[in-house]
């Protein structure tokens, strides 16, 4: 653990050299004050309340996460570096767990900046701080989901916006999976399924204050298993 929270540290502090960074963790403070604020009608329903905050998130992070973590993989393989990655003393595992957390810790600091949101509501009404707490908590375990594909998706090219492409594709299909099981022509049995696998569908009840245990092992479920691909995806360049 301690040589993956190494690249990690190494992971993060090269992402500020790269422009990308620097654009999500100025835009994602913007954005979220901007939909919320303006377009979200938060003065209009007179309630100090981050519900409709919170319920943007897995959409923001549909084109925010695939940003953070196009580089990781793609970079490597593109510049040929990946050969000498390989040769360090390091198992694949903590590879790819030091990149997930150098980008996770780059997703923290960006929500972080965004608590101007919640100190702006409560000075202006009485804010219920358990709920906010539950949601930064709640989107921290959605957006390491959503790093997981999208490190997943860099480890299948070396071109960092295809990378992006497909870790946006896919994410804003686990967005609209609810959308596909309420079909009339989706089976009932298959329609649950991809309910329940809906990104969106299982943030609700975060957004709303209610951090459910079986929300919280499906995120962790789905990073593991992303993160296990991803790993799978370099054990097969490595020993081709």
């Amino acid at each position: 653990m301690s040589r993956a929270l190494v690249v990690a540290r190494r992971e993060l502090m090269a992402a500020f050299d790269s422009p990308a960074a620097w654009l999500v963790l100025a835009l994602v403070p913007a954005l979220t004050a901007v939909l919320f604020f303006v377009l979200g009608g938060f003065f209009a329903a007179g309630a100090a309340s981050l519900r409709d905050w919170f319920a943007a998130v897995p959409l923001l992070l549909v084109p925010v996460a695939p940003a953070l973590t196009m580089r990781l993989w793609a970079e490597e393989f593109r510049s040929g570096t990946e050969e000498l990655l390989f040769t360090y003393p390091l198992r694949t595992s903590e590879l790819v767990l030091g990149k997930f957390l150098g980008a996770l810790g780059l997703l923290a600091i960006a929500l972080f900046f965004t608590l101007g949101a919640p100190l702006t509501v409560a000075a202006l009404g009485p804010l219920d701080w358990g709920p906010v707490i539950g949601g930064y908590l709640g989107s921290l375990l959605l957006g390491a989901a959503c790093l997981a594909v999208g490190a997943f998706f860099s480890s299948c090219t070396r071109n960092q916006i295809v990378a992006w492409l497909l870790g946006a594709v896919a994410l804003l299909v686990f967005n609209l999976l609810a959308v596909a099981a309420t079909s009339a022509a989706m089976p009932e049995w298959l329609g649950g399924i991809l309910w329940r696998l809906d990104f969106g569908q299982r943030f609700a009840g975060i957004a709303r204050g209610v951090v459910a245990v079986d929300d919280v092992l499906f995120y962790l479920l789905m990073t593991f298993l992303f993160l296990a691909w991803n790993g799978l995806r370099l054990e097969a360049r490595r020993w081709p």
